[in-house]
Formats: C-alpha cells, structure tokens, sequence
C-alpha cells in the first residue's frame, strides 16, 4: 500500500480529515513532565494511544525533537506508532529543500531512518530536488505551496509576470498536478488561514491530496476550509485532504488528564471537519 492508499484509507477507517501534529515543547507539558526533554517520547506517545482511532495522519516536527537532542525518541515515537497505530501514515514535518548527495541523505533520513510514510518539502531549489524522495515509490511528499504564515505572500503571492498571471504558489500547484507528480506521489502545503487561496489551489490541482496546517492555535477556520479543498465523488473522496492541529490538542491541559483532554478536543475537531464536508 503506498502513502497515498493508506491516507485514503485512514480517512475511510477512522472517519477522519483531522491530522494531529506533534510538535512537543516541554515547557508546556503537563505537571510532572514540565521542563523535561526527556520525557518528550512518553507525552507524544500517550497523544498518539488517546487519538489513533480519530486521525487521517500524524504530523512530527522534526525542530521540536532535534532542538532537544531528541532524535533517538521520535524513533521510538515512530516505532511506537508502527505498533499501536499500524493504519495511520505519519507524515515528517521536516521541510527540506536541497540538492543531489544532500537530497538524497535527507530521504535517507526521512524514510529510512524514521520510516517516515510522507515528508514536507520546500519546492524553490526546482524538481531535482524532490528526485531522491520520488525513488522511494511507495512514500509521499507535500509541497510548500501557500503557507499559513504572514510572510509566504513575500514570494508566494507574488504573480509571474503582468497582473492576471498565476501567483507562484498557482505555478507551484501546477507543476504538482502535472509534470513533477510522475508516480503520483506529491501533495500540496496550503494554509487554513487562507481559504481562498486554498480554492483557487483546488481549481489548479483537483486530484492531489493537501496537507493543511493553521487550523486551531493559528485561527484557520476549519469549515472554510474543508469547504474549499474537499472533493467527493458517490461518497467517496477525490482527493485526501489532512487538515493538521498541533498545540489545541496537544495541550488541551496541562493536568494529568492531558492525554483525555487532547482527545476530547481532537473528536471534537475531527466532528466539525466532517459537519463541514459539502
């Protein structure tokens, strides 16, 4: 089953477009745990076992493990979740862009260090870039393409040319859903916080599934954007969309109850991503 098959099917499974990212910060861990990089695998760890029948996917962060010297636990997260959620992809958040050796080490990293399912990548340094992730056939990779923060309309709204033209994040889209997607294998990275351009990305790219952060601590509103990139046809999904949360879930409490409480919240958003569906 390749990453694509598995995030249709995890949508399927678990009735779910919500994307739970890991993005572990010790200073917000519960009493207990407070202030302790250490105890970094065992948090993510009871998010994963509270939420793994509420997800499409799950997202790590690769800055929040490394900046604590904490690679060797998001292997055992990773392994973790091989074991308790085997149906879940896991996408790395890991947002590389590079060159020929260095690309190909990254991909060695990504998914066989990590076993990673799917990667985020940056797009700018052109498709030989992306090449050595595409030689793994059966992972995927999601392409930055309108970001959720402020400064991605520094270049990616920029248009290509005379006003009418596309933007770049439109030139970007297509060449996702057309010359660079040769196995089918790519994806796009399109903000909450901007759900029109999410539609105008739908229109470039109506086959490719989206990763889409923003929703919750960063104010995307989830119905606008469900409403904007999900497609069905006879009841069935187009193209995946995995719309992420991290921190509303995450640290839905900072009691001992944190691993229920992330759950209610995750239930909760997963119910109104699906209300939102057209």
């Amino acid at each position: 089953m390749n990453f694509i098959d598995m995030l249709q099917a995890a949508e399927r499974r678990n009735q779910s477009l919500l994307c739970v990212g890991l993005d572990p910060d010790p200073a917000k861990f519960p009493a207990g745990m407070q202030g302790q990089p250490e105890k970094i695998y065992d948090f993510c760890a009871a998010i994963v076992e509270a939420t793994a029948d509420l997800v499409i996917a799950f997202k790590p962060q690769i800055a929040y493990f490394a900046a604590h010297g904490a690679e060797r636990q998001l292997e055992q997260l990773m392994a973790h979740m091989r074991r308790v959620a085997p149906q879940v992809p896991v996408i790395l958040d890991a947002k590389r862009g590079d060159i020929g050796s260095t690309a190909e080490q990254y991909a060695k990293e990504a998914f066989e260090r990590y076993g990673a399912d799917a990667v985020t990548l940056s797009p700018y340094m052109g498709f030989d870039s992306l090449e050595p992730y595409l030689k793994y056939h059966d992972k995927g990779a999601f392409l930055l393409c309108r970001t959720s923060n402020p400064g991605g309309d520094d270049l990616q709204a920029q248009r290509l040319g005379l006003p009418g033209e596309p933007y770049l994040y439109e030139h970007v889209a297509g060449l996702v859903q057309g010359p660079w997607n040769r196995n089918g294998q790519l994806g796009l990275v399109v903000g909450a916080t901007y759900p029109n351009e999410i539609e105008r990305v739908r229109r470039v790219a109506p086959t490719v599934p989206l990763l889409i952060p923003g929703v919750g601590a960063q104010g995307g509103d989830a119905v606008a954007t469900v409403r904007a990139a999900y497609q069905a046809q006879d009841g069935q999904t187009t193209a995946p969309i995995a719309v992420n949360s991290s921190r509303a879930v995450l640290y839905a409490s900072q009691g001992e109850n944190f691993a229920a409480a992330a759950r209610a919240e995750a239930l909760k958003t997963r119910d109104l991503l699906n209300a939102a569906k057209p």
